[in-house]
């Protein structure tokens, strides 16, 4: 039987226990975990940020967000398909809207934690990181392909790929 417990969630009201080298955490309320979205194209995430973290570039396949900041001040930004970077520092209780599909950002620029909460366009947003994708693909990309791509040595793209495999 349907009750009101099934339209309702508190597992973003804590904030989670960051681990990640980045000092981000990011909890997803999408449709896989919280049913009652099904259907209504929306979704919603608490980002937590130590002192200095990084939600790395990443990107929305599906979904615009709006990204409400409850405490702290972020250095935010996204970059556009003709490479112009959009960024700027918010402060508490201010918006940013990062649109769909576009790589974007936020660093922790305030003293101590910082909390936002993004509302997503999409019940299944997805979610795909930049340096992850390239250097910790499984199977992974052919070394020669990020080596010229990113004018590095083949070195330095295993050292990348260790260091991101750990993040």
């Amino acid at each position: 039987m349907t009750t009101a417990d099934d339209f309702s969630s508190a597992f973003l009201s804590k904030p989670g226990q960051i681990t990640s080298k980045l000092g981000s955490l990011v909890t997803l309320a999408n449709v896989a975990k919280f049913p009652a979205l099904n259907t209504f194209g929306v979704s919603m995430a608490r980002v937590d940020y130590a002192e200095g973290g990084l939600n790395p570039p990443h990107i929305h396949p599906r979904g615009s967000e709006l990204l409400y900041l409850e405490k702290g001040s972020l250095y935010v930004g996204f970059i556009t398909t003709e490479n112009k970077l959009f960024a700027k520092t918010i402060k508490q209780g201010e918006l940013f809207l990062f649109p769909k599909g576009l790589v974007h950002f936020q660093l922790n620029v305030g003293e101590g934690p910082a909390v936002g909460i993004a509302a997503l366009t999409s019940q299944n947003p997805g979610t795909s990181q930049v340096a992850r994708g390239l250097f910790a693909s499984m199977p992974a990309i052919e070394s020669v392909v990020l080596s010229k791509a990113f004018q590095i040595g083949e070195g330095e793209v295993k050292h990348l790929r260790d260091v991101i495999a750990k993040s």
